[in-house]
């Protein structure tokens, strides 16, 4: 392959799963990418020191969307600033690929590889409605990879393998799993005090990823109502606790949705309501047009929605999320990028 690859984005655990795929991949192909992303987000926390890179690179820039004023123009200095560090880093380091899996952090790298003689720039959109750093940068790209983009060469999504051998086709229901996320969501943790009750009486057994900042409070409201519930903030093995489940609770982010689908897991979506462009509902959408999935705005969720759902016969749905991803999404993108760089 021609020159070094630059693997670049994150800020949010959805962009940086995506990059840990692509990482891994190009590792077992002895190749190791250099990464650059920001000090700012949860870079620096997924990927300082990782051994499998040839260099890790954070650079001090933040997002621009949602910024006003002073903010923006802020924002906006610092990307044009760190663009010029990615120059030189492209020079030192014959830089001939970047791989941008989006997110804030990917801005200076991205423009960068636009700028560059002889560099080609590789996007994979995670969302079904695409970023503003994708949209500004895809008309410049080599090849754009998204899971809901029929254009795409490759529409499955990269998913660790481990979701894949911990799937299994639910065909009973005996516990039911609430996913907020590793950071958390108060509504959906709201939701499921509210009605766990009611799943207990059902004899249902709960597990719930709560979130660093709401585990306390979560899990004092459990031992109040004298329900045993598997309660925790964050863990490595999240694939074994969806294996365990029947049924899941989750938000809509296009990392977790796609997890879900390769557990074989049906779920019923509660998208984040202020998500840009409302993307986690049009990610749950494209699933629940295809009968994979259920989906219920926030402001509509309630006891007798879930139960409802609860009641149906799930087998099917099960059976069909087997067929609705591949295990070989990061191998087949990055077979495409390689051969384009031989």
């Amino acid at each position: 392959m021609k020159g070094s690859v630059v693997i670049t984005g994150g800020g949010t655990g959805g962009h940086l799963k995506v990059a840990d795929s692509f990482i891994e991949e190009f590792n077992k192909r002895g190749i190791k990418p250099i990464f650059i992303g920001s000090i700012n987000g949860q870079d620096k926390t997924w990927f300082e020191g990782d051994k499998r890179l040839k260099k890790t690179i954070f650079l001090d820039t933040k997002g621009v969307v949602n910024k006003k004023g002073l903010g923006k123009l802020s924002s906006l200095f610092q990307i044009f600033k760190a663009m010029n560090q990615c120059f030189n880093i492209y020079s030192k380091n014959n830089v001939k690929t970047v791989i941008s899996v989006g997110g804030f952090s990917a801005a200076p790298a991205t423009f960068a590889s636009i700028l560059s003689w002889g560099c080609k720039l590789y996007i994979h959109e995670q969302n079904s409605v695409m970023g503003r750093l994708n949209e500004l940068t895809s008309k410049f790209a080599t090849e754009i990879f998204s899971s809901f983009d029929d254009k795409s060469l490759i529409k499955d999504y990269p998913v660790s393998e481990e979701f894949f051998n911990n799937a299994r086709i639910r065909d009973d229901l005996k516990t039911v799993i609430f996913l907020g996320g590793s950071q958390g969501a108060q509504a959906i943790n709201n939701f499921a005090i509210k009605v766990a009750p009611r799943l207990d009486k059902l004899g249902l057994r709960i597990i719930h990823q709560t979130g660093k900042a709401d585990i306390l409070r979560v899990t004092k409201a459990y031992k109040e109502m004298k329900i045993d519930v598997d309660v925790f903030a964050f863990t490595k093995e999240l694939s074994k606790k969806m294996n365990e489940a029947d049924f899941a609770i989750s938000r809509a982010g296009a990392s977790t949705l796609w997890e879900l689908s390769a557990n074989s897991l049906p779920t019923l979506f509660i998208p984040y309501p202020y998500a840009a462009k409302d993307h986690q509902y049009t990610n749950a959408k494209f699933l629940e047009e295809k009968g994979l999935c259920y989906i219920s705005r926030e402001k509509d969720l309630n006891e007798d929605v879930l139960i409802d759902i609860l009641k149906k016969d799930n087998y099917l749905m099960s059976k069909k999320l087997v067929n609705s991803i591949n295990c070989d999404a990061v191998e087949s993108i990055v077979d495409i990028i390689l051969h384009n760089n031989k």
